[in-house]
Protein backbone atom coordinates (compact mmCIF):
# COMPACT_ATOMS: atom_id res chain seq x y z
CA UNK A 1 0.00 0.00 0.00
CA UNK A 2 2.76 2.40 1.01
CA UNK A 3 4.83 1.52 -2.06
CA UNK A 4 1.83 2.18 -4.29
CA UNK A 5 1.32 5.58 -2.67
CA UNK A 6 4.99 6.44 -3.18
CA UNK A 7 4.74 5.56 -6.86
CA UNK A 8 1.58 7.63 -7.21
CA UNK A 9 2.66 10.66 -5.18
CA UNK A 10 5.97 11.82 -6.61
CA UNK A 11 7.08 15.34 -5.67
CA UNK A 12 7.38 17.73 -8.58
CA UNK A 13 10.82 18.68 -9.87
CA UNK A 14 10.06 22.33 -9.07
CA UNK A 15 9.67 21.43 -5.38
CA UNK A 16 13.25 20.14 -5.26
CA UNK A 17 14.76 23.35 -3.91
CA UNK A 18 17.51 23.45 -1.30
CA UNK A 19 16.42 23.93 2.31
CA UNK A 20 16.82 27.31 3.95
CA UNK A 21 19.67 26.16 6.22
CA UNK A 22 18.96 28.70 8.93
CA UNK A 23 15.81 26.73 9.72
CA UNK A 24 17.94 23.61 10.24
CA UNK A 25 20.14 25.56 12.66
CA UNK A 26 17.00 26.69 14.51
CA UNK A 27 15.86 23.09 14.82
CA UNK A 28 19.24 21.97 16.19
CA UNK A 29 19.20 24.85 18.70
CA UNK A 30 15.70 23.84 19.80
CA UNK A 31 16.93 20.31 20.53
CA UNK A 32 19.67 21.68 22.78
CA UNK A 33 17.13 23.83 24.60
CA UNK A 34 14.76 20.88 25.00
CA UNK A 35 17.60 19.04 26.72
CA UNK A 36 18.07 21.92 29.16
CA UNK A 37 20.79 23.94 27.42
CA UNK A 38 20.69 27.73 26.98
CA UNK A 39 21.31 28.89 23.43
CA UNK A 40 22.22 32.41 22.36
CA UNK A 41 20.22 32.81 19.17
CA UNK A 42 22.14 34.69 16.48
CA UNK A 43 20.98 32.57 13.55
CA UNK A 44 17.61 34.03 12.53
CA UNK A 45 16.97 37.59 11.40
CA UNK A 46 14.35 38.11 14.07
CA UNK A 47 14.16 41.12 16.38
CA UNK A 48 13.97 40.27 20.07
CA UNK A 49 11.98 43.44 20.75
CA UNK A 50 8.19 43.65 20.67
CA UNK A 51 6.20 45.47 17.99
CA UNK A 52 5.07 49.04 18.75
CA UNK A 53 2.48 49.31 21.51
CA UNK A 54 0.21 51.07 19.03
CA UNK A 55 0.20 47.98 16.78
CA UNK A 56 -0.61 45.62 19.65
CA UNK A 57 -3.41 47.88 20.89
CA UNK A 58 -4.93 48.09 17.41
CA UNK A 59 -4.79 44.31 17.02
CA UNK A 60 -6.50 43.77 20.39
CA UNK A 61 -9.26 46.19 19.45
CA UNK A 62 -9.74 44.47 16.10
CA UNK A 63 -9.90 41.06 17.73
CA UNK A 64 -12.39 42.27 20.32
CA UNK A 65 -14.65 43.59 17.57
CA UNK A 66 -15.09 40.08 16.19
CA UNK A 67 -15.24 41.45 12.64
CA UNK A 68 -12.09 40.19 10.96
CA UNK A 69 -13.37 39.67 7.44
CA UNK A 70 -11.72 39.57 4.02
CA UNK A 71 -10.30 42.84 2.76
CA UNK A 72 -9.66 44.00 -0.78
CA UNK A 73 -6.99 41.88 -2.42
CA UNK A 74 -4.63 44.85 -2.68
CA UNK A 75 -5.09 45.66 1.01
CA UNK A 76 -7.07 47.97 3.26
CA UNK A 77 -7.27 51.40 1.60
CA UNK A 78 -6.20 53.31 4.71
CA UNK A 79 -3.12 51.10 5.15
CA UNK A 80 -2.13 51.58 1.51
CA UNK A 81 -2.51 55.34 1.95
CA UNK A 82 -0.44 55.27 5.14
CA UNK A 83 2.35 53.34 3.42
CA UNK A 84 2.33 55.88 0.59
CA UNK A 85 2.58 58.71 3.15
CA UNK A 86 5.58 56.93 4.69
CA UNK A 87 7.52 57.52 1.45
CA UNK A 88 6.80 61.25 1.61
CA UNK A 89 7.76 61.44 5.28
CA UNK A 90 10.90 59.27 5.10
CA UNK A 91 12.27 59.99 1.62
CA UNK A 92 10.42 63.03 0.27
CA UNK A 93 8.99 60.89 -2.53
CA UNK A 94 5.36 61.09 -3.67
CA UNK A 95 3.88 57.61 -4.14
CA UNK A 96 0.33 57.05 -5.40
CA UNK A 97 -1.50 54.79 -2.89
CA UNK A 98 -2.98 53.00 -5.91
CA UNK A 99 0.50 51.57 -6.57
CA UNK A 100 0.80 50.05 -3.07
CA UNK A 101 0.05 46.33 -2.71
CA UNK A 102 -0.16 44.83 0.78
CA UNK A 103 1.29 41.30 0.98
CA UNK A 104 1.71 38.42 3.44
CA UNK A 105 5.21 39.44 4.42
CA UNK A 106 7.94 40.19 1.91
CA UNK A 107 8.03 36.47 1.04
CA UNK A 108 4.64 36.63 -0.67
CA UNK A 109 5.71 39.86 -2.35
CA UNK A 110 8.64 38.07 -3.99
CA UNK A 111 6.35 35.31 -5.28
CA UNK A 112 3.85 37.84 -6.64
CA UNK A 113 6.56 39.99 -8.21
CA UNK A 114 8.26 37.05 -9.90
CA UNK A 115 4.94 35.73 -11.23
CA UNK A 116 3.93 39.14 -12.55
CA UNK A 117 7.28 40.01 -14.13
CA UNK A 118 8.79 36.80 -15.47
CA UNK A 119 8.06 33.78 -17.63
CA UNK A 120 9.46 30.28 -17.03
CA UNK A 121 13.03 30.18 -18.29
CA UNK A 122 13.70 33.88 -17.71
CA UNK A 123 17.10 34.68 -16.22
CA UNK A 124 17.12 36.91 -13.13
CA UNK A 125 20.33 38.23 -11.57
CA UNK A 126 20.87 38.17 -7.80
CA UNK A 127 23.93 39.04 -5.73
CA UNK A 128 26.11 36.44 -4.05
CA UNK A 129 26.18 36.36 -1.10
CA UNK A 130 22.45 36.95 -0.88
CA UNK A 131 19.18 35.85 0.70
CA UNK A 132 18.74 32.19 -0.43
CA UNK A 133 14.93 32.19 -0.99
CA UNK A 134 15.45 34.64 -3.88
CA UNK A 135 17.15 31.84 -5.78
CA UNK A 136 14.91 29.07 -4.45
CA UNK A 137 11.61 30.82 -5.27
CA UNK A 138 12.81 31.73 -8.75
CA UNK A 139 13.81 28.10 -9.35
CA UNK A 140 10.48 26.78 -8.07
CA UNK A 141 8.69 29.10 -10.51
CA UNK A 142 10.75 27.82 -13.43
CA UNK A 143 13.04 30.85 -13.73
CA UNK A 144 16.83 30.74 -13.75
CA UNK A 145 18.54 32.63 -10.91
CA UNK A 146 21.87 34.03 -12.09
CA UNK A 147 24.23 34.52 -9.16
CA UNK A 148 26.66 37.40 -9.56
CA UNK A 149 29.58 37.02 -7.17
CA UNK A 150 30.36 40.29 -5.42
CA UNK A 151 33.72 41.22 -3.95
CA UNK A 152 35.40 43.69 -1.66
CA UNK A 153 36.43 45.65 -4.77
CA UNK A 154 32.76 46.40 -5.53
CA UNK A 155 31.87 46.86 -1.87
CA UNK A 156 29.92 43.59 -2.01
CA UNK A 157 27.36 44.97 -4.47
CA UNK A 158 26.44 44.36 -8.11
CA UNK A 159 27.81 47.10 -10.36
CA UNK A 160 26.51 48.13 -13.81
CA UNK A 161 29.60 46.53 -15.35
CA UNK A 162 28.93 43.21 -13.62
CA UNK A 163 25.28 43.30 -14.62
CA UNK A 164 26.10 44.01 -18.26
CA UNK A 165 28.71 41.23 -18.33
CA UNK A 166 26.09 38.73 -17.14
CA UNK A 167 23.57 40.15 -19.63
CA UNK A 168 26.01 39.71 -22.53
CA UNK A 169 26.50 36.03 -21.70
CA UNK A 170 22.76 35.44 -22.06
CA UNK A 171 19.99 38.07 -21.83
CA UNK A 172 18.68 38.88 -18.36
CA UNK A 173 15.03 39.70 -17.76
CA UNK A 174 15.47 40.99 -14.23
CA UNK A 175 17.80 41.89 -11.38
CA UNK A 176 17.07 41.89 -7.65
CA UNK A 177 19.10 44.04 -5.27
CA UNK A 178 18.91 44.48 -1.49
CA UNK A 179 20.30 47.47 0.40
CA UNK A 180 20.88 47.03 3.32
CA UNK A 181 21.68 43.50 2.28
CA UNK A 182 21.22 40.13 3.91
CA UNK A 183 23.57 38.49 4.99
CA UNK A 184 26.24 41.15 4.66
CA UNK A 185 24.59 44.24 6.14
CA UNK A 186 26.29 46.29 3.42
CA UNK A 187 24.49 49.16 1.69
CA UNK A 188 24.67 50.80 -1.72
CA UNK A 189 25.18 54.58 -1.75
CA UNK A 190 22.44 56.47 -3.60
CA UNK A 191 24.71 57.15 -6.58
CA UNK A 192 25.63 53.47 -6.97
CA UNK A 193 22.01 52.32 -6.71
CA UNK A 194 20.94 54.96 -9.24
CA UNK A 195 23.63 53.92 -11.71
CA UNK A 196 22.53 50.30 -11.46
CA UNK A 197 18.85 51.17 -11.99
CA UNK A 198 19.77 53.27 -15.06
CA UNK A 199 21.94 50.50 -16.51
CA UNK A 200 19.24 47.88 -16.00
CA UNK A 201 16.45 49.95 -17.51
CA UNK A 202 18.58 50.90 -20.52
CA UNK A 203 18.71 47.19 -21.40
CA UNK A 204 15.07 46.41 -20.58
CA UNK A 205 16.02 44.54 -17.39
CA UNK A 206 13.28 44.73 -14.74
CA UNK A 207 14.55 46.03 -11.40
CA UNK A 208 13.38 44.71 -8.02
CA UNK A 209 14.58 46.53 -4.90
CA UNK A 210 14.40 44.65 -1.60
CA UNK A 211 14.16 47.37 1.04
CA UNK A 212 12.99 45.35 4.04
CA UNK A 213 15.89 46.57 6.21
CA UNK A 214 15.25 50.23 5.52
CA UNK A 215 15.20 52.21 8.73
CA UNK A 216 18.04 50.07 10.06
CA UNK A 217 20.87 52.10 8.55
CA UNK A 218 23.93 53.23 10.50
CA UNK A 219 26.72 54.24 8.10
CA UNK A 220 24.55 56.49 5.91
CA UNK A 221 20.91 56.92 4.93
CA UNK A 222 19.38 54.16 2.81
CA UNK A 223 18.11 55.20 -0.62
CA UNK A 224 14.81 53.94 -2.01
CA UNK A 225 14.49 52.93 -5.64
CA UNK A 226 11.12 54.70 -5.59
CA UNK A 227 13.05 57.96 -5.87
CA UNK A 228 14.99 56.73 -8.88
CA UNK A 229 12.31 55.30 -11.17
CA UNK A 230 8.58 54.59 -11.31
CA UNK A 231 9.42 51.35 -13.14
CA UNK A 232 11.11 49.61 -10.22
CA UNK A 233 9.30 47.09 -8.02
CA UNK A 234 9.96 47.98 -4.39
CA UNK A 235 9.44 45.34 -1.69
CA UNK A 236 9.32 46.11 2.02
CA UNK A 237 8.00 44.59 5.22
CA UNK A 238 6.93 45.35 8.77
CA UNK A 239 9.02 42.38 9.97
CA UNK A 240 12.38 44.00 10.61
CA UNK A 241 12.21 47.69 11.56
CA UNK A 242 8.76 47.30 13.16
CA UNK A 243 9.64 43.93 14.82
CA UNK A 244 6.55 42.18 13.38
CA UNK A 245 8.02 38.97 11.91
CA UNK A 246 5.22 36.63 12.98
CA UNK A 247 2.47 38.99 11.84
CA UNK A 248 3.44 38.21 8.22
CA UNK A 249 2.72 41.61 6.75
CA UNK A 250 4.62 43.44 4.01
CA UNK A 251 4.07 45.57 0.94
CA UNK A 252 5.10 46.38 -2.59
CA UNK A 253 5.24 49.62 -4.53
CA UNK A 254 4.55 48.47 -8.08
CA UNK A 255 4.71 50.16 -11.47
CA UNK A 256 1.17 51.13 -12.50
CA UNK A 257 0.90 48.50 -15.31
CA UNK A 258 1.57 45.71 -12.75
CA UNK A 259 -1.10 46.70 -10.22
CA UNK A 260 -4.04 44.93 -11.86
CA UNK A 261 -2.04 41.74 -12.59
CA UNK A 262 -0.89 41.69 -8.96
CA UNK A 263 -4.48 42.22 -7.84
CA UNK A 264 -5.59 39.20 -9.88
CA UNK A 265 -2.73 37.03 -8.65
CA UNK A 266 -3.23 37.88 -4.99
CA UNK A 267 -6.99 37.39 -5.26
CA UNK A 268 -6.48 33.89 -6.61
CA UNK A 269 -3.53 32.83 -4.47
CA UNK A 270 -4.52 34.29 -1.11
CA UNK A 271 -7.81 36.24 -1.48
CA UNK A 272 -6.40 38.85 0.89
CA UNK A 273 -3.79 39.44 3.58
CA UNK A 274 -4.75 38.68 7.22
CA UNK A 275 -6.99 41.53 8.34
CA UNK A 276 -5.75 41.85 11.92
CA UNK A 277 -2.15 42.14 10.72
CA UNK A 278 -3.14 44.90 8.30
CA UNK A 279 -4.88 46.86 11.06
CA UNK A 280 -1.87 46.46 13.35
CA UNK A 281 0.53 47.47 10.57
CA UNK A 282 -1.26 50.74 9.95
CA UNK A 283 -1.05 51.57 13.65
CA UNK A 284 2.64 50.58 13.75
CA UNK A 285 3.59 53.82 12.02
CA UNK A 286 2.54 55.64 15.20
CA UNK A 287 5.24 53.75 17.10
CA UNK A 288 8.30 55.11 15.32
CA UNK A 289 9.79 56.55 18.53
CA UNK A 290 9.76 53.08 20.12
CA UNK A 291 11.36 51.55 17.06
CA UNK A 292 14.09 54.18 16.96
CA UNK A 293 14.99 53.20 20.52
CA UNK A 294 15.19 49.56 19.39
CA UNK A 295 17.44 50.63 16.50
CA UNK A 296 19.81 52.33 18.96
CA UNK A 297 20.02 48.98 20.74
CA UNK A 298 21.11 47.33 17.50
CA UNK A 299 23.79 49.98 17.11
CA UNK A 300 25.13 49.12 20.56
CA UNK A 301 25.08 45.39 19.72
CA UNK A 302 26.94 46.18 16.50
CA UNK A 303 29.60 48.01 18.51
CA UNK A 304 29.97 45.11 20.96
CA UNK A 305 30.56 42.60 18.16
CA UNK A 306 32.86 44.83 16.10
CA UNK A 307 35.03 45.36 19.17
CA UNK A 308 34.75 41.89 20.66
CA UNK A 309 34.89 39.42 17.78
CA UNK A 310 38.33 40.53 16.49
CA UNK A 311 39.71 39.88 20.00
CA UNK A 312 38.22 36.38 19.74
CA UNK A 313 40.00 35.83 16.42
CA UNK A 314 37.18 36.71 14.01
CA UNK A 315 38.79 39.83 12.58
CA UNK A 316 37.68 39.79 8.94
CA UNK A 317 34.19 41.20 8.62
CA UNK A 318 32.32 42.83 5.76
CA UNK A 319 31.18 46.47 6.19
CA UNK A 320 28.37 46.54 8.75
CA UNK A 321 26.42 49.46 7.26
CA UNK A 322 22.87 48.47 8.17
CA UNK A 323 20.34 45.72 8.95
CA UNK A 324 21.37 43.64 12.00
CA UNK A 325 23.86 41.16 10.54
CA UNK A 326 27.60 40.67 10.73
CA UNK A 327 29.12 38.47 8.01
CA UNK A 328 32.54 37.31 9.11
CA UNK A 329 35.32 35.25 7.54
CA UNK A 330 36.08 32.05 9.50
CA UNK A 331 38.57 30.58 7.01
CA UNK A 332 41.45 30.73 9.52
CA UNK A 333 39.49 28.19 11.59
CA UNK A 334 37.63 26.15 8.94
CA UNK A 335 36.96 25.82 5.22
CA UNK A 336 33.49 24.36 5.92
CA UNK A 337 31.15 26.96 7.42
CA UNK A 338 28.36 24.42 7.89
CA UNK A 339 30.58 22.16 10.01
CA UNK A 340 31.98 25.21 11.83
CA UNK A 341 28.45 26.40 12.68
CA UNK A 342 27.49 22.89 13.80
CA UNK A 343 30.49 22.60 16.14
CA UNK A 344 30.03 26.14 17.41
CA UNK A 345 26.43 25.44 18.35
CA UNK A 346 27.24 22.08 19.95
CA UNK A 347 30.25 23.32 21.94
CA UNK A 348 29.37 26.95 22.79
CA UNK A 349 25.59 26.99 22.40
CA UNK A 350 25.89 30.05 20.14
CA UNK A 351 23.68 29.62 17.06
CA UNK A 352 24.70 31.31 13.80
CA UNK A 353 24.08 30.64 10.13
CA UNK A 354 26.69 29.12 7.79
CA UNK A 355 27.60 31.29 4.82
CA UNK A 356 27.03 28.38 2.43
CA UNK A 357 23.32 29.17 2.85
CA UNK A 358 23.87 32.56 1.22
CA UNK A 359 26.62 31.79 -1.27
CA UNK A 360 27.14 28.31 -2.71
CA UNK A 361 30.50 29.41 -4.15
CA UNK A 362 32.40 31.22 -1.40
CA UNK A 363 30.07 30.89 1.55
CA UNK A 364 32.03 27.99 3.01
CA UNK A 365 34.39 30.62 4.44
CA UNK A 366 31.78 32.78 6.18
CA UNK A 367 29.35 32.81 9.11
CA UNK A 368 26.43 35.22 9.60
CA UNK A 369 25.71 36.51 13.09
CA UNK A 370 22.41 38.29 13.76
CA UNK A 371 22.70 40.95 16.47
CA UNK A 372 19.00 41.69 16.96
CA UNK A 373 19.01 40.36 20.52
CA UNK A 374 19.91 41.88 23.88
CA UNK A 375 23.26 43.56 24.59
CA UNK A 376 23.96 41.16 27.45
CA UNK A 377 23.65 38.24 25.03
CA UNK A 378 26.12 39.89 22.63
CA UNK A 379 28.68 40.24 25.43
CA UNK A 380 28.14 36.63 26.47
CA UNK A 381 28.39 35.36 22.88
CA UNK A 382 31.72 37.14 22.43
CA UNK A 383 33.02 35.62 25.66
CA UNK A 384 31.86 32.10 24.74
CA UNK A 385 33.39 32.33 21.27
CA UNK A 386 36.69 33.74 22.54
CA UNK A 387 37.06 30.91 25.07
CA UNK A 388 36.19 28.34 22.37
CA UNK A 389 38.41 29.66 19.58
CA UNK A 390 41.38 30.19 21.86
CA UNK A 391 41.13 26.80 23.56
Amino acid sequence: MLDAARRLITPSARSDVPPFMVMDVMAAAARIEAAGGRVIHMEVGQPAAAPPASAIAAARAALASGRLRYTESLGIATLRARIARHYEESYGVAVDPARVVVTTGSSAAFVLAFLALFEPGDRVAVALPGYPPYRHILSALGCEPVGIETTQATRWAITPEMLMAAHRKAPLKGVLVASPANPTGTMMPAQALGALVTAAESEGIRFISDEIYHGLDYAFAAETAARLSDNCVIINSFSKYFCMTGWRIGWMVAPEPLVRPLDRLQGNLAVSVPTMSQIAAEAAFDGRAEMEAVKHGYEENRRILLEGLPKAGLDKTLPVDGAFYLYTDVSRFSDDSFEFARRMLAQTHVAATPGIDFDPLKGRHFIRFCYAGAAAEMHEAVERLANWLKA
